[in-house]
């Protein structure tokens, strides 16, 4: 027997008797994201029997708590400026932040213990260690979250903002061809990150444009730090071919690279250009200036924070996964190809 009218039908009432989770009642209800069908279907015989929910309060009422917002590495400039941004994004809106941070807390699990905490709303998770299949599972629990710079592909039906790496590649690449290089040596991060991956399509795709095919090694991968960067550059730099320009995947593996050029006589950039990624102080105290590609960092902290707290109301997205532009930003570090280079060394016409 249905329940009468005149009692107010609720998405866990519509979850109960389908036998499926409120988060899914809520993902039938807005077409947020896929569902199979049979489960739609279950939705919907419950609903016919129970009745419709009513716009609700539940849905369009925030959640009381806390956000919790883990970023499980050391809070240098990058995830600082992040860190900051959300921070105070969220004390704009009067709700207090519960923060995990450190190289710790990669291996704290405090992701498999969110949603059984009472104390919080909804969380934000920047470059989550886990793969896409903790992610599934901690959606399926029904606590609102959003992924800021994901280091893996996110599911469809998870919100995660970003920049736009292949753009932002693509740009620094097409500035150095425009300036005559066509070996240009890429020292790449991890190459199981979203980013790296990005970053490599965008840097290929320009040089494409200029009829030139990447030789493999001209291509390395490292953890993003100074003295990486300076390795990686080593190395490329005592080819038998060198390259004439370096793009590094953040500011910090660039300064890096400049060490290395300064140890082995290289005038930058006379003799060698060299780039970055981020536009973080480094970037602008380095001799010389590093170009560099600027990333949105504040907005994608304040982005973030607003996609959240729309979950946590019960609100659709219009979309889940957010690209936010990047800027190319030309200093001291690039100039025009060395004289007398012969492009013909190492580079492979397409």
């Amino acid at each position: 027997m249905g329940r009468p009218k005149s009692t107010r039908v609720t998405v866990r009432d519509i979850a109960a008797a389908a036998g499926v989770s409120p988060a899914t009642v809520s993902r039938v209800l807005t077409g947020q994201a896929a569902v199979a069908e049979e489960t739609r279907a279950a939705v919907r015989t419950a609903m016919e029997r129970l009745g419709s929910p009513e716009p609700a309060a539940a849905r369009r009422t925030a959640r009381p708590g806390a956000v919790f917002v883990r970023c499980p590495y050391l809070l240098t400039d990058y995830f600082g400026t992040i860190v900051t941004a959300v921070a105070e994004a969220l004390d704009r809106h009067g709700r207090e932040l519960i923060l995990s941070a450190g190289s710790s807390a990669q291996h704290n699990g405090a992701l498999a213990g969110l949603a059984r905490r009472r104390d919080l709303a909804g969380a934000l998770l920047v470059l989550p260690v886990e793969d896409s299949t903790a992610l599934e599972q901690l959606r399926r629990q029904d606590l609102p979250f959003v992924v800021i710079d994901p280091r893996t592909p996110v599911p469809r039906d998870i919100a995660a903002v970003s920049a736009s790496h292949f753009t932002g590649a693509r740009n620094l690449t097409a500035h150095l061809v425009a300036l005559g290089h066509r070996r240009i040596g890429f020292i790449n991060g991890p190459a199981d990150w979203l980013a790296s991956t990005s970053r490599h399509a965008g840097h290929a795709a320009a040089l494409a444009e200029a009829g030139v095919l990447i030789p493999p090694e001209l291509v390395t991968h490292i953890e993003p730090t100074s003295d990486r960067g300076h390795t990686a550059a080593a190395r490329l730099l005592d080819l038998p071919h060198p390259p004439t320009a370096l793009v590094a995947f953040n500011d910090k593996a660039a300064v890096g690279a400049l060490r290395a050029a300064h140890d082995r006589g290289l005038r930058v950039p006379a003799d060698l250009s060299i780039a970055g990624f981020d536009d973080d102080y480094l970037s602008r105290t380095s001799i010389p200036t590093l170009t560099t590609v600027r990333q949105p960092l504040e907005e994608l902290g304040g982005l973030a924070v607003s996609l959240l707290l729309r979950l946590i109301e019960g609100t659709a997205l219009e979309a889940l996964h957010v690209e936010l532009a990047t800027e190319l930003i030309t200093r001291t570090s690039t100039g025009p190809v060395p004289s007398g280079w012969n492009p013909g060394h190492g580079s492979t016409p397409t």
